[in-house]
Order: structure tokens, then C-alpha cells, then sequence
């Protein structure tokens, strides 16, 4: 597939590019950045081999939860496939994780009519009792209203009936619902999908339980229905629900992150970490989240070798299991590579789609930023140039915690939360000419930094 990026737009970039300052420790970008940038960007748009990577992962493993053979599966073919595109030591670093089963679910209106109704477990749940739980639904906009309805939902179901305001926000009644309905004495408890829009698509996600609550079934309804069931309830309706789930928790498993390297060739012992995380929910194809930012860094990496570029310090692909439900993948590679760190000059996740780049979020000190901000022109040509404020995502956390400067690729995200958690996150929802931008801005971004005479300040 040939993807043309406008050629006119590039080259009078290129030509006013020449002509300004860009600043690096009060130096110039050397001219060699310029055109190296160039051809970097030339060719990740006109490429589409990760985009048919990102369709075979999506296509032929679908979704990877931790714990899953699918995701097992993926890792093996990548692992295969890095190697034959002659990246240095692809391998696998073995992580145990905790696994959740979803078994089978479902969720009937019974009052006031009958209805099938779309549902998903959330992540971590319990099951219902055999036979599963029939009782009057109590809808609640908020915890607040929650509190003021106190004894009144016991022996019953409650309903957060959240709208989406931001995903920190909102993705709080996901999490503790369950345990503060709890508190209370319902059965079970039911979440509006966390999610700014819908087509009668449920999000599922992780959820936990307080330690110091009853254990009780934690679900998500649509958008939809969580609307419906507030206005029913505003009329004085009696809504009944019949409840049923398998989900189940089982021992722990072994998985692996996925780690391959283009060696640097003055200082190999630096390195320069690009990543996202290869588990995904069981619903869906894990497509947004995360498969393109994952397969999006690995193609970073793959094209500077296959344009012939030795950066001066290494660039190491990690792909880290278990983001979604417990976080030990990143941990993992925290703890055995710590003698590492010290020289670990820069950490870029991929974690939010593979929509239109902006930039980068960074976390860092000041003159790392103004390093960064230099650089970042080079990405104008794909209007990808900005620098944010806050860089930390959940798989470089814990490298940032050892001071390691973290950048996120910032896009447009304004659909992601569309998909996200979804059967609707698929590969079909990944358009070629976003996803090989967000490809361009990795690759320069680690690129420059990897090659720069000068280490990048903490």
C-alpha cells in the first residue's frame, strides 16, 4: 500500500527547517537530524507493514487477556517476527499474572417488560450464586446519592448511574462500586459504562474489592440502558433484573514482556525504552488498546535499522504484559533490570490509540524539556511538535519513580474512549495514515535522543 504524505507540505518544511534554530545544550541541531527526520517520516508514511502486523495480531490472536493462550500465542509470533527482522535478543522475560475467567454471563430485564440486555463483567468479579441474582434494581447518579439512600437498596441491585465526565473520574465507580454497594447490604452492583458515547457497547475493565466488605457481582450495562433505567426509576417503575455470572479468579500464570533491542554504537549501554502494553480485555481485538502502540514502537525501531541508522545509544522495544488487570508486567521489568536504570536515558509509552499524534506528554526535569521541545520541531511536517506537561502512563511508572525522564505519545483521543474496554475496539476502527504518524513521531523522537552526542539530563 503506497501512503503518500503530502510531498509539497514536506518540502517546504524541510526547506524552512534548514534556515531556523533549533537548540540543543545551545547548539544547533545538526543538519544530519534534519535530514535523517526526513527520511524517517518519508518512510513510515509510505510504509504499511505494521499496519498489516496490527491486523494479523488483531485478526489471528484477537483478545489477549493476561493469563489467556491468545495472548500467549501473540507472543511467541512476536517474538518470531521481531527476529526475522533482525532486532538483537528478542525474548521473552517471564512474569506471573493474575487470571480472570469471564465464563458465561447475562443480564434479563424481568419489570417492568422484558429484555435481553447487553452486560459485561467487570474484571475481577465474583460470580453470582448458581441460578443467579433476581432483585429490584436502586439507581444512584453518585456515591452521594448512594450514601442518602443508605439500608434502603439491601437485598437489592444498585445501579451507578454516572455520566462520563473524565476517565479518572468516572472509572472510580468501576473500581470501588462494588464494595460501597456493599456497605449497604446489596447483591450486586451495576455500573453505566465508563465511556463518553455508545452504540449499546459495554466496557469492561478491572474493578476491586475492600478488603473489609462482602464480595458481591460487579457488572457494566450500556449507556443506554443505564439512561433508561434512571428515567423508569424517575416515573415511579418497578425494575427487576435477573443476574447471572460465571467469572472466576484462578491461580496464577506465567506470561512474559517482550524485549528486543537495535544495539547502540557508542554507547550501547544506554538505552532508550519505547513500549506499550500487549495484554488486552477479552472483549474486542485489543486493537487501540494496545495493540497499535505496541506494534507502532516496534516498527519505530525496525524502521531506523531498515534506513540504515546506528543511533549512538540503544533502543530497546519492550512490550509489557499485564497492564489491565494488575500491573506486574511493568514491575517485572523494573526489578530486573534496576543495575540498568541508572542508564536508562528515556522511557516513551504508547497507551492512548493510535489516533492523530499531537506530541508528547513528558515528565522530566526543565532542561530535559527544553531538549525535548527543540527536537519535537522536527515533527512538524505531521503536526505532532507539542510538549505537554505529565508523561507518566501506567508501564513506565515505575521506571519514572526511579528517575528515569517518561514521555506518552499524545493524540487525538477523542474517540478512544469510544472503543475502549469494548467488543467495538477492532482493527477496522485503525486508520493507516494516524497509525503510521504516530509510527514517525516514535521513531524521531527516540531516534534523536538515541543519537545525540550529548545524554539526555535527568
Amino acid at each position: 500500500m503506497d501512503c503518500k504524505l503530502n510531498n509539497t507540505i514536506l518540502k517546504n518544511f524541510w526547506v524552512t527547517a534548514l534556515s531556523i534554530s533549533c537548540l540543543i545544550n545551545g547548539r544547533s541541531i545538526p543538519e544530519e537530524f534534519l535530514m535523517d527526520s526526513q527520511n524517517i517520516i518519508t518512510a513510515a508514511m509510505k510504509d504499511s507493514t505494521a499496519y498489516e502486523r496490527l491486523a494479523y495480531l488483531c485478526d489471528t490472536f484477537g483478545p489477549r487477556l493476561s493469563g489467556s493462550s491468545n495472548l500467549e500465542k501473540a507472543l511467541d509470533w512476536i517474538i518470531s517476527e521481531m527476529r526475522s527482522d533482525g532486532l538483537k535478543m528478542p525474548r521473552g522475560e517471564r512474569v506471573q499474572v493474575p487470571t480472570w475467567i469471564r465464563g458465561k454471563e447475562s443480564l434479563d430485564l424481568i419489570l417492568p417488560f422484558k429484555k435481553s440486555m447487553g452486560m459485561l463483567g467487570l474484571g475481577g468479579s465474583i460470580a453470582t450464586p448458581k441460578g443467579g441474582i433476581k432483585a429490584e434494581v436502586v439507581v444512584v447518579n453518585n456515591f452521594d446519592e448512594l450514601d442518602e439512600k443508605g439500608n434502603d437498596v439491601r437485598g437489592k441491585i444498585v445501579l451507578f448511574n454516572a455520566p462520563f465526565t473524565t476517565y479518572g473520574e468516572t472509572v472510580q465507580y468501576r473500581y470501588k462500586g462494588s464494595s460501597s454497594a456493599a456497605r449497604y447490604g446489596a447483591l450486586a452492583s451495576l455500573i453505566r459504562s465508563v465511556g463518553p458515547w455508545s452504540m449499546n457497547t459495554p466496557h469492561t475493565g478491572a474493578m476491586a474489592y475492600d478488603k473489609d466488605q462482602p464480595k458481591i457481582p460487579h457488572a457494566a450495562i450500556t449507556m443506554e440502558d443505564a439512561m433508561m433505567f434512571g428515567r423508569l426509576q424517575e416515573r415511579g417503575e418497578r425494575i427487576v433484573l435477573h443476574l447471572r455470572m460465571d467469572a472466576r479468579s484462578v491461580a496464577d500464570r506465567w506470561s512474559r514482556n517482550v524485549i528486543a533491542e537495535l544495539p547502540g554504537s557508542e554507547f550501547p549501554e544506554e538505552i532508550i525504552v519505547l513500549g506499550g502494553h500487549i495484554d488486552s480485555w477479552d472483549v474486542g481485538q485489543g486493537a487501540h488498546d494496545d495493540g497499535g502502540g505496541c506494534i507502532a514502537a516496534w516498527q519505530a525501531v525496525k524502521l531506523i535499522k531498515d534506513l540504515g541508522l546506528q543511533p549512538k545509544r540503544t533502543l530497546r522495544v519492550v512490550l509489557w504484559t499485564n497492564e489491565e488487570n494488575g500491573g506486574r508486567g511493568n514491575k517485572n521489568y523494573r526489578d530486573e533490570h534496576l543495575d540498568e536504570l541508572k542508564d536508562h536515558i528515556l522511557a516513551i509509552e504508547s497507551d492512548g490509540g493510535v489516533f492523530n499524534p499531537r506530541g508528547f506528554g513528558l515528565t522530566g526535569s526543565d532542561e530535559a524539556r527544553d531538549i525535548l521541545t527543540s527536537i519535537s520541531r522536527l515533527l512538524l511536517p505531521i503536526d505532532a511538535n507539542a510538549i505537554f506537561k505529565g508523561g507518566r502512563a501506567a508501564d513506565i511508572a515505575p521506571l519514572n519513580d526511579e528517575g528515569v525522564p517518561a514521555m506518552s505519545l499524545k493524540v487525538d483521543g477523542s474517540k478512544y474512549f469510544w472503543y475502549h474496554h469494548t467488543n467495538a475496539d477492532t482493527f477496522d476502527k485503525v486508520d493507516i495514515m494516524e497509525f503510521n504518524r504516530c509510527v514517525a513521531a516514535m521513531a524521531v523522537m527516540a531516534y534523536v535522543v538515541a543519537d545525540m552526542d550529548d545524554r539526555l539530563p535527568r
